[in-house]
C-alpha cells in the first residue's frame, strides 16, 4: 500500500496524462535546508501578509469555530503554523479555547514564541513534526493543518491523516485547490514569469503543482484508514475534515 500511495499522482489515481504532467517533486524554498534563512523568512512573511490582506486568517478561523462550536473550552492543535496568523484569529474569536501552536521549522517556532502568541497564557508553542505528533490519543478536540498539506509526499500525508485523527477528534485540513488542467495551466502561466525573482511566487508555483485533488485526498484517507469529508471549489481553498473510522 505504501509503495502504491507513493506512486499516486497529485491528481489522484485516475488523473489524466496532462494532470500527471502538472506536478513536481521539486521542494519549495520552505522545505529546503540549503536555502538562506532570510529567503525562507521572506516567504513566511509574505504568507502572513497576504493572509491578512485577503482575510484568509479570519476566514479560516471561522471554519475552525464551526468545527468546535459544540465543544466547551476546546483544546486545539495547529500543525505547520508557520507564522501563527490563524491561531491569533482563533484566540480572538473564542474566549475559552486553548491552543498548542506547532511547526517543524525551528526559526518559525522561535519567531512565534517571541511574538504575541508566545506570551499568551492560553497558548503553548512547540516544535513538532505533523507526521509523528507528540501527544496522547484524543488529547485535542481539533487539529488544524492550514496551507501546508501539499508540502507532503503521499506517504507522509497518510501519516498526518492517521496521526491527526489519533490525537484529535477531528483533523481539519485547509489547502490549495487543484483546478482542472486547463485552468491550472492558466494559473501557472500567470505566475511563472515572476517565479525566478520572487521567492513567494517561486514557492507558489511549486505549491500549485503539488496540491492534491479531491480524489487524491480520498485515496490518502483510505490508505490512512480514516473517514474524510471534502468541501472544495475551483478557486476557493480546499477543506477536508478527517475523523477516525469506526471499528468494523
Amino acid at each position: 500500500m505504501s509503495a502504491d500511495i507513493d506512486r499516486m499522482p497529485r491528481g489522484g489515481p485516475q488523473a489524466s496524462c496532462l494532470d500527471r504532467a502538472l506536478q513536481t517533486d521539486q521542494p519549495e524554498y520552505l522545505d529546503r535546508d540549503d536555502v538562506d534563512p532570510a529567503v525562507k523568512r521572506s516567504v513566511v512573511r509574505a504568507l502572513e501578509l497576504t493572509g491578512n490582506w485577503f482575510g484568509l486568517h479570519e476566514r479560516f478561523a471561522y471554519i475552525v469555530m464551526d468545527e468546535v462550536a459544540d465543544v466547551p473550552d476546546p483544546r486545539i492543535l495547529e500543525l505547520g503554523a508557520g507564522h501563527g496568523g490563524l491561531s491569533k484569529k482563533v484566540l480572538e474569536m473564542h474566549p475559552t479555547a486553548t491552543l498548542t501552536v506547532t511547526d517543524l521549522e525551528p526559526d518559525s517556532v522561535a519567531a512565534i514564541t517571541a511574538g504575541d502568541l508566545g506570551s499568551d497564557p492560553r497558548v503553548t508553542v512547540r516544535g513538532m513534526d505533523a507526521t509523528a505528533i507528540d501527544a496522547a490519543d484524543s488529547a485535542y478536540a481539533l487539529a488544524v493543518f492550514a496551507l501546508s498539506f501539499h508540502h507532503l509526499p503521499p506517504s507522509a500525508a497518510v501519516r498526518v491523516l492517521a496521526e491527526g485523527t489519533r490525537v484529535a477528534d477531528k483533523l481539519l485540513i485547509i489547502d490549495l485547490p487543484r483546478p482542472p488542467s486547463p485552468l491550472h495551466l492558466m494559473r501557472l502561466a500567470a505566475m511563472l514569469p515572476l517565479a525566478p525573482f520572487v521567492p513567494f511566487v517561486h514557492d507558489g508555483v511549486i505549491s500549485s503543482l503539488r496540491a492534491y485533488s479531491p480524489s487524491a485526498l480520498r485515496a490518502l484517507a483510505d490508505a490512512a484508514g480514516v473517514d474524510i469529508e471534502l468541501r472544495s471549489g475551483l478557486y476557493s481553498p480546499q477543506i477536508a475534515v478527517a475523523t477516525r473510522r469506526p471499528p468494523a
